[in-house]
């Protein structure tokens, strides 16, 4: 398809796909509030008014970054949970995609990154009360409690070098079960 594109089309978006690589690589590497522009454009071979044509700042960058991430995170988020006839599969289908996106990734799946996907994760959610995988209760503090769940545990699963597996087995007992021992 790109042969397709004219010359100068092929360039622009050759030159934002360096800026966005750049910055991703970048704001793994100092974190967000410590990255500047100039260590953006420092990354990538262009000019540095070059940048200026493309974003106005490097908080435009980070949500052009969010907007990409989470149109190729959401439809991995969802599949799983599409196909779950139990809340264990739910669960389970959640929280291993999750584990392995981050292992995929590294430090450049973000938080807000995860964030993007909320309202497909609440909205599944509220398609498994109906089918009857969960109880009547509040989808959106069961989407934010699991989302931050994941979070944390993926950020100990990178730090741990831990096993996914076990932490997605883990992950979903915790949630099915809670945290009383059997009677």
């Amino acid at each position: 398809m790109d042969a397709v594109l004219p010359r100068r089309q092929r360039v622009k978006q050759q030159n934002r796909r360096f800026i966005l690589e750049a910055a991703r690589k970048v704001f793994a590497e100092r974190g967000y509030d410590a990255a500047t522009v100039r260590d953006i454009i420092n990354a990538t071979p262009l000019a540095a008014g070059t940048f200026y044509n493309y974003f106005t700042s490097k908080d435009e960058v980070r949500r052009a970054l969010e907007t990409e991430t989470a149109a190729m995170l959401r439809p991995r988020l969802a599949e799983g949970r599409s196909h779950a006839s139990t809340a264990e599969e739910f669960l389970s289908a959640f929280f291993s995609t999750i584990f392995a996106l981050k292992a995929e990734a590294g430090p450049g799946l973000e938080s807000a990154d995860l964030q993007a996907g909320f309202e497909d994760l609440r909205a599944d959610i509220e398609d498994g009360i109906v089918r009857g995988l969960f109880l009547p209760l509040d989808a959106s503090a069961l989407a934010a409690a699991l989302l931050a769940s994941a979070q944390e545990i993926a950020k100990n699963l990178a730090r741990d070098g831990g096993d996914p597996a076990v932490a997605t087995a883990a992950a979903t007992l915790l949630f099915l079960r809670g945290v009383q021992p059997p009677i």
